[in-house]
């Protein structure tokens, strides 16, 4: 996949086949769109071009949602697109002033002008343009002016809900995993260096390995305790993480820790990946730490269970 920091590295292809949005998640209703994308491409022998922004339009936009977090990093997110099979990411600097642009301004001066897009692929309920006033009905006739294809995909319903972006993100808030993961079709991750603890974990025979996260802006599921698969060093663990203040120690600050299962490695500086499986229990403040060492060896028991493993 080729990437462009901006539209005019884009040099063109035979046949654009392109879709437009901030595909955050690249959930099960983005890769629906790809599919789509990538099936009128081979037909029409030409290649696949998703236009997405930076920083997140509300962002931008919105004063409310100045600090609101995205599901995936911006490096997962080039990652999951690429591997979906997407040919060319272009990725717009969204500001006040692209806001400001009409649904048939931006049409002409990005996917007519510079992308000589063939055909456009959307989701549903997609809108565009300033007050978000383009929708799919406009776009159609966008594309009987300007000469091209225009598909609108359905939405994908999980559990009798259309699958957003939006919904994914009240469903990792609320510490729901298991939802936020099949809407997604993948599992919702954080990538982070391991940094010095306090060593709290290692004092009742859990060692955690505390991340900071290699970007603030993503998400992070409400608090609790969850089953986990760890990626370090392109191999796979189990184990459980935690996100919260670790009340027990009267903590303030949020802190992302896991204990990884059968692990003797060093590992202060290194990178992790948490795969976030299954939410098994709230925070809890225990009175003591024998009583915080009893509910871990409890936890450990069901976490290996989740995962099918010898208890």
């Amino acid at each position: 996949m080729r990437i462009y920091q901006a539209i005019e590295e884009f040099e063109g292809v035979k046949f654009a086949v392109a879709s437009v949005g901030t595909f955050d998640g690249v959930h099960l209703g983005h890769q629906m769109i790809i599919r789509r994308m990538k099936e009128v491409a081979e037909a029409k022998g030409g290649e696949t071009v998703i236009v997405t922004f930076d920083p997140h339009p509300r962002r931008v936009i919105y004063s409310d949602s100045a600090d609101m977090k995205l599901i995936n990093s911006s490096r997962l997110k080039k990652e999951l697109l690429e591997k979906n099979g997407i040919d060319h990411l272009i990725i717009l600097p969204f500001t006040a002033e692209l806001s400001r642009l009409t649904s048939g301004e931006f049409i002409e001066q990005f996917l007519v002008n510079r992308i000589h897009a063939g055909m456009v692929v959307v989701g549903y309920n997609h809108h565009f343009g300033r007050g978000r006033e383009g929708d799919f009905r406009s776009l159609e006739a966008l594309g009987d002016k300007y000469c091209f294809q225009v598909e609108e995909v359905p939405p994908q319903v999980i559990d009798g809900v259309a699958v957003s972006s939006t919904k994914i993100r009240k469903a990792l808030l609320e510490g729901n995993v298991t939802l936020a993961n099949k809407m997604l079709g993948h599992e919702y991750s954080l990538t982070g260096r391991v940094i010095d603890g306090v060593k709290l974990g290692s004092r009742m025979g859990f060692p955690t390995a505390n991340i900071m996260m290699e970007d603030k802006r993503q998400i992070v599921a409400g608090d609790g305790v969850y089953a986990c698969r760890v990626r370090w060093r392109e191999r796979e663990f189990f184990g459980m993480g935690s996100i919260g203040t670790r009340p027990t120690f009267d903590g303030h600050n949020l802190a992302i820790e896991v204990h990884i299962f059968d692990f003797h490695h060093e590992i202060y500086g290194d990178e992790l990946t948490i795969y976030w499986v299954e939410r098994i229990r709230d925070e809890i403040k225990f009175n003591n730490i024998n009583g915080l060492r009893d509910q871990l060896i409890s936890d450990r028991t069901k976490v290996l269970r989740i995962f099918g493993r010898e208890v």
